[in-house]
């Protein structure tokens, strides 16, 4: 018996070891791949002379193509799109996303566990060229036929694409963070005769609210990340 406990002692440890080695090679790795864009970045500023307020501030994008550098490397203007493409998906997916979670949780679990749920996750491995085509094929015209404009591709259609992109990531996090929740919060709130709702936004919200902020945050992340489908509903720029 305490030969049988002694091996599986040590394929507990080796197994913890490999877990935590795979662990901080994923931290190394995306410490390394930062140094490296770090690295060949600043390349930008000391070898070829551009200032950082230059880089910031700017919104001339004109790079040259010699050895030697020169030209114009403003990305104020990219900078700025991105931010307000990213807040406008943010506001319109994060009431959605809440609400949603808050009716997957509080309002009707069961329901929310077996079609909600299993809905809002088919969403989450959708590629983006099919929301960027979506976007592309139904919403822009739509876009362009409302607002009697041009053309269609604006930031509106990229920040309603994003906010759909986002919608599960959020949706998913914000309902685990309020299934944290213990149920001894709810129940003491019902014994002091609270209401339902009063339940929801006076107790269980406020105690979720670092969750939901989290939620909020990797949402964000997320449409940081996406580039395909708002390149595909924004519409060209010009250098």
């Amino acid at each position: 018996m305490q030969q049988v406990n002694t091996s599986a002692y040590r394929q507990d440890t080796l197994w913890r070891y490999i877990i935590s080695g795979c662990g901080l090679a994923l931290i190394v790795l995306t410490i390394a791949i930062g140094a490296f864009l770090c690295y060949k970045g600043l390349g930008t500023f000391t070898t070829y002379n551009h200032s950082i307020s230059e880089f910031l501030f700017s919104a001339d994008w004109a790079p040259s193509d010699s050895a030697e550098g020169g030209g114009k490397v403003g990305a104020a203007i990219f900078i700025f799109g991105s931010v307000i493409t990213c807040a406008l998906a943010l506001a319109i997916a994060t009431p959605f996303s809440l609400a949603t979670a808050i009716f997957m949780t509080e309002i009707s679990p069961e329901l929310g566990k077996r079609f909600v749920q299993p809905a809002v996750e088919i969403f989450v491995g959708i590629p983006s060229v099919v929301y960027g085509w979506i976007g592309l094929t139904i919403l822009v015209p739509l876009i362009k036929n409302i607002f009697n404009l041009r053309f269609g591709f604006s930031v509106l259609a990229a920040g309603i694409v994003l906010a759909v992109m986002i919608f599960p990531t959020i949706t998913s996090l914000a309902a685990d963070a309020l299934r944290s929740i213990p149920k001894s919060y709810r129940a003491a709130s019902y014994g002091l005769g609270a209401t339902r709702w009063q339940t929801i936004a006076k107790v269980v919200v406020p105690a979720a609210v670092s969750g939901l902020m989290t939620a909020v945050i990797l949402g964000l992340a997320r449409a940081f990340g996406e580039a395909l489908a708002v390149a595909m509903v924004i519409g060209k720029m010009r250098a």
